[in-house]
């Protein structure tokens, strides 16, 4: 039986993630206190219904009973279950405006005196040590619901441990970093399709962006040694047990060259057989 532990910042979209686990087939629960967990696991495996994957919700919701998390995950463990931590995550200014539009208080408004700002940082303090154990990591900062369920359609639809999932990813510098990226590769110094007139509202999405870009030596040259370097990772990475890899790419405004280096890269991992999806943080900003 797999056990998927959901946990994160409040207002990082737990809810959501819980939606979508149920719609492909996880059992549900959400803000179970830690201690019950492994009680609901025996009753989970002692069931006639057959339920071969659970997922539950906890976090700070539950007060000082959170804290009894990690012991937990390891009665699970001690007990053979397949156990796996997701953590949801986002910048601490989204958080504020999700619950400034929603006008809910935060679980540690009490403990704030009100000041939300407080909140939210005695709650990532908190929050560090189970993020370091997570499995699978997922930053919602600038994720629409629609790409946020893909991206969990991408994790968990399928057995998790059959193989890496592998995200691509362009964004625009002048828009932020990326927060979630294991690799981020800047292609900045290539031409740039921008100041081409007949490109400039075009994107890599585009034959003709893509034609431009990779009609450079140095573009074909750049890309042959990041498919070297991504076969070499790769397997490092698998045999590391790691179950999601982010790749990045950058340019500036995050359209054209980052948006082609990325779509060739999905295009190359998936004609080797990997699972593997596609994300253009920036590609509508205008």
């Amino acid at each position: 039986m797999e056990f998927l532990i959901v946990t994160g910042m409040s207002g990082a979209g737990k809810s959501t993630a819980i939606n979508v686990l149920e719609d492909i087939g996880y059992y549900c629960i959400d803000n179970i206190p830690p201690q019950l967990i492994p009680k609901f696991a025996d009753i989970c495996a002692r069931s006639n219904d057959m339920i071969d994957k659970v997922a539950i919700v906890t976090d700070i919701r539950g007060g000082e009973l959170f804290y009894q998390l990690d012991g937990s995950l390891e009665a699970l463990k001690s007990e053979s279950f397949s156990v796996k931590v997701l953590f949801l995550d986002a910048a601490d200014e989204v958080l504020l405006k999700r619950y400034k539009e929603t006008r809910r208080k935060h679980p540690l408004d009490g403990k704030s005196d009100g000041n939300l700002e407080k909140a939210i940082a005695m709650e990532r303090g908190i929050m560090l040590s189970v993020r370091a154990r997570a499995d699978y990591y997922i930053d919602t900062t600038a994720l629409t619901v629609q790409n946020f369920r893909r991206t969990m359609d991408e994790l968990f639809l399928d057995n998790p441990e059959d193989s890496m999932v592998i995200k691509v990813m362009s964004f625009g510098t002048k828009y932020g970093a990326s927060r979630d990226a294991d690799l981020v590769f800047d292609v900045r110094c290539l031409p740039n399709p921008y100041y081409v007139p007949e490109l400039k509202e075009k994107t890599g999405l585009d034959k003709c962006v893509r034609d431009y870009v990779m009609g450079f030596e140095q573009s074909r040259m750049l890309e042959d040694k990041l498919r070297d370097l991504m076969d070499f990772l790769i397997p490092l990475y698998r045999n590391e047990g790691k179950t999601q890899l982010i790749v990045a790419f950058s340019c500036t405004g995050g359209k054209h060259r980052s948006v082609t280096f990325a779509e060739n890269m999905r295009t190359y991992l998936q004609g080797k057989g990997l699972k593997v999806g596609v994300f253009h943080r920036d590609i509508d900003v205008h």
